[in-house]
């Protein structure tokens, strides 16, 4: 789950709107392959209604299983009880890798789906996962919210499953968005249409304000200083008059709940949001993230009582956080929640189903898994304090 800092946050959790982020390439050679790179694509409101569609493609339905890794977001469950199937879980391995053996006990007339994850963008060896797939007759469906770009053995992201979904909020500076995509099956049977000017102008807005409470954009904060405060004028008066159970201008994820809302499956992404991916520096993300990434490691990965999740960032990773594993990590995260550094825990809390017994992995990493920001809108001076922060609660002096 994410956890919003506190007001005093230094920081930004995600991606926040800059000049920067459309400015020249930086020359580094060719970025990783992009999900939006595949043959079929389908822009969207998140990933969870990504996935609820590639479910829907996959002929996933009434009284179906969906084989879901023991490590998850609650966010997954959403779009597999609304094709009125359930999730069965499989254990993952201490590297996070799908325990294969273990999901062919679990197999059954009702299985249909695997859904395997990128985990923070560290791309899987998916050539089993494809063969258990192909032999069992399942749909493989990539899950690569926290995997917008990358690449494995010279295989793109996103192209091994029959159907992958992502989160392109968390790579882009955006309010909103998350992406469709294949490179085995048309995607022609999603039709999506736009959902209407309250949404359109809440994601632009919102992705400025947000721009905006980090320091971002200051001449254009100053233009649009009193536009903005007439906007809030107007927008509380017209809370107060719209119906209690009226629907929300924008989805459930992007104010990082759980809930899915299955309206939102033929909707689009915003106009905003669309322009922001076409528009924005993909090499500049990958290298950004990658060095970013790096000095977290460099900085943290001697510390004591934590180690990073994964031994090395391979090449073809862009990752969305970088994780580190703790011994004890209650104290360390109540510390950086109350000084406001943005912090994430990926998975907690699990799925009722799910315990040690059935996944000792998956349970340890959802409980002691602190994952920081690497995203590339983050300025050294912020990168520096996180680090700062971190050492001090981890190992105070």
């Amino acid at each position: 789950m994410l956890h919003r800092p506190s007001p005093a946050v230094r920081a930004p959790i995600a991606p926040v709107l800059s000049r920067a982020a459309f400015g020249p390439r930086s020359g580094a050679g060719s970025p990783l392959p992009a999900l939006t790179d595949l043959a079929a694509t389908r822009l969207v409101t998140s990933g969870r209604v990504a996935l609820a569609l590639a479910l829907r493609c996959a002929g996933v339905t009434n009284g179906d299983t969906v084989l879901t890794p023991s490590w998850h977001s609650l966010s997954m469950l959403g779009p597999v009880q609304d094709r009125g199937a359930s999730a069965r879980f499989y254990r993952i391995g201490q590297d996070t890798a799908p325990d294969l053996e273990h999901a062919r006990t679990l197999l059954d007339a009702t299985v249909k789906a695997l859904v395997v994850v990128h985990y923070y963008g560290f791309v899987q060896d998916l050539a089993p996962a494809r063969a258990f797939c192909d032999a069992h007759g399942l749909a493989l469906i990539e899950d690569c919210a926290h995997a917008f770009f990358g690449q494995r053995d010279g295989r793109a992201i996103g192209a091994s499953g029959d159907y992958a979904v992502g989160s392109s909020m968390k790579f882009f500076p955006i309010y909103e968005g998350g992406c469709l995509a294949s490179q085995r099956h048309a995607l022609d049977g999603v039709v999506l249409r736009g959902a209407g000017a309250g949404f359109e102008g809440k994601a632009m807005l919102a992705t400025l304000e947000t721009s905006f409470r980090h320091g971002r954009l200051p001449l254009l904060r100053a233009a649009l200083r009193p536009a903005l405060a007439l906007k809030d004028m107007l927008w509380n008066a017209a809370k107060a008059r719209r119906p209690q159970q009226a629907r929300a201008l924008t989805p459930d994820s992007s104010d990082s709940g759980f809930g899915f809302d299955p309206w939102w499956l033929e909707r689009r992404s915003s106009l905003f949001s669309r322009l922001v991916l076409r528009l924005a520096s993909r090499d500049r993300i990958v290298a950004l993230r990658r060095a970013n990434y790096l000095r977290l490691e460099q900085a943290l990965n001697t510390l004591p009582g934590c180690r990073p999740l994964y031994p090395a960032l391979p090449g073809g990773a862009c990752p969305w956080q970088f994780p580190l594993l703790f011994d004890h990590p209650e104290p360390v995260f109540a510390q950086l929640v109350a000084q406001g550094v943005p912090v994430v825990r990926f998975g907690r809390p699990l799925a009722p189903q799910v315990n040690a017994a059935l996944c000792p992995h998956g349970v340890a990493f959802s409980e002691r898994v602190l994952a920081l920001p690497c995203h590339q809108e983050l300025s050294e001076s912020e990168l520096d304090w996180i680090i700062e922060r971190v050492r001090a609660a981890v190992a105070p002096a």
